[in-house]
């Protein structure tokens, strides 16, 4: 498979994973032939990147964090609750009763995630269409549990930190909803009502009797930064708590590789350069370089060009190297096609990546060639 930008689509492509709507459920299947309409249609929803099927790559298997029936089950709940809890006014209401509904899934996304021997942070786990908000919650609490199994949490402690980042932006069902999609920049005033969701799910999440407290700190703080540059406390340094430190890399990271109306996403690389810019003032340096370790920087399908002038596929990741990646050569120096082959990373240490891209999506080939 080769991954490639929505604008670089063309009709005929065959779609090589599927994509889903907000509610978990398939809105285009894999194999399906991609039409002009389908894409223009594509380019209208928040999707920066798909896989289609291509001859060259067609070995490649992308693999995801999570079974489709747990994906859907999760975005149905938090979809669910999310829009229930937009309905209402006020936090005074009485219980949720919200650990009912997503200590289950929380339960379920583990189960999965242990029977994976060493879980990245995937693009593959981004393919998903509609409002940000409930697959925001879903990818950052993924991304927060791959970095807590890193970090050696135990089971208990991965279930309170899962249950807080999938619930961190749950304030945010009390904002406006004018506000909170925006196509654009927030301005002030609305800025200081967006805010508000940090204090509002924590008051949310503290009254809520089977909810660990530690939980409704994550969605407290998941937007403090150790230099005291957040927000709603200008905490600093160990003031944050651990969990909220971690939430936060993953927060960050999501909401740079989404696609948005008003943003393009960025591709991972391009993302983790991004938060080491804010190694030692916004983001602990250790938690950036676990996290670095965890994320498949130059993922599966992605097309990139090396320091010997080649150009090629990333074809497989070694979770112990993933910046260091197995990349199938299909064209030489001078962009003149050549007999594919592999040159791995990890020993070719004097070549390097030296840019990404997906201009050359023409040379996607046909699966039925």
């Amino acid at each position: 498979m080769r991954l490639v930008s929505v604008n670089r689509l063309q009709a005929g492509m065959k779609l090589g994973k599927k994509i889903y709507n907000d509610e978990g459920l398939v809105l285009l299947a894999d194999g399906m032939e991609l039409t002009d309409s389908l894409i223009r249609r594509l380019a209208k929803i928040d999707i920066g990147y798909v896989y289609v099927e291509d001859a060259l790559t067609d070995d490649v298997e992308i693999t995801s964090l999570l079974h489709d029936e747990t994906r859907n089950r999760a975005l149905k709940v938090i979809r669910n609750q999310f829009q229930e809890m937009s309905g209402m006014s006020g936090i005074t209401r009485g219980f949720y009763h919200l650990d009912k509904k997503f200590s289950g899934i929380m339960d379920s996304i583990l189960d999965d995630m242990s029977s994976q021997e060493d879980p990245m942070i995937m693009l593959a786990d981004m393919n998903t269409a509609d409002n940000y908000l409930y697959v925001h919650s879903l990818n950052v609490c993924l991304y927060t549990l791959v970095l807590g199994i890193a970090h050696g949490y135990s089971k208990e402690e991965l279930r309170v930190i899962g249950l807080g980042s999938l619930l961190h932006d749950i304030g945010k069902t009390q904002i406006p909803v004018k506000i909170v999609q925006k196509p654009g920049m927030l301005t002030e005033d609305e800025f200081r009502h967006m805010q508000a969701h940090t204090e509002i799910g924590y008051k949310i999440l503290k009254e809520e009797p089977n909810i660990p407290l530690l939980a409704a700190h994550c969605a407290l703080q998941h937007h403090e930064r150790i230099n005291g540059s957040g927000y709603p406390r200008g905490l600093t340094g160990n003031q944050i708590h651990e969990y909220a430190k971690w939430l936060g890399v993953a927060d960050s990271y999501d909401a740079m590789t989404s696609n948005r109306i008003y943003k393009k996403a960025m591709l991972p690389h391009q993302a983790v350069e991004a938060l080491y810019v804010g190694s030692g003032t916004l983001y602990e340096q250790k938690q950036l370089e676990l996290f670095r370790d965890r994320v498949a920087i130059y993922p599966l399908g992605l097309t990139v060009k090396l320091s010997t002038g080649e150009s090629g596929v990333v074809v497989k990741i070694d979770p112990s190297t993933p910046h260091r990646p197995v990349v199938r050569i299909i064209s030489g120096p001078e962009g003149e096609k050549i007999t594919p082959f592999e040159r791995d990373l990890s020993t070719a240490l004097s070549v390097v990546i030296m840019d990404v891209s997906d201009e050359d999506s023409s040379a996607v080939q046909s699966t039925s060639v």
